[in-house]
């Protein structure tokens, strides 16, 4: 089954660590693709983004970054994405957006045309994307 959903970064922090910080269409989106084994696609970006950020301290987890990968990667739920060459190219086309992981996880959304699950205004804002907020 594929995904049809692709979570930014927040989302999947807030998601694994304090689900009450989710919208309820967020929620509900997450929620109805589990019930229906539908895994929730990831940018690999999306690791490299909480690795950084909860090594610089801007980001803190309940639990070791490798623990919470642990958790990412168990049970089936995730598809990781890789960055691809489609998606570096379609990354050059989204001047709008200037943080270099949004770019790459809007440019991941659009090349496998995924819904986008955000609560980044600019990315909302910037209509690059179908999103659920």
């Amino acid at each position: 089954m594929q995904p049809r959903v692709l979570l930014d970064t927040h989302i999947v922090v807030r998601w694994l660590t304090d689900a009450k910080k989710l919208s309820r269409e967020q929620l509900r989106v997450l929620e109805a693709a589990v019930r229906q084994a539908e895994p929730l696609a990831l940018s690999a970006v999306s690791l490299l983004e909480i690795a950084v950020l909860t090594s610089q301290g801007k980001l803190e987890l309940k639990m070791t970054v490798e623990g919470f990968f642990d958790h990412v990667r168990a049970g089936g739920v995730f598809q990781i994405l890789p960055l691809t060459y489609d998606v570096a190219v379609e990354v050059a086309s989204l001047g709008s957006l200037r943080d270099p992981a949004d770019r790459a996880i809007v440019a991941t959304a659009r090349v496998e045309r995924l819904r986008l699950v955000t609560s980044d205004q600019r990315i909302i804002e910037s209509k690059l994307v179908p999103v659920v907020v």
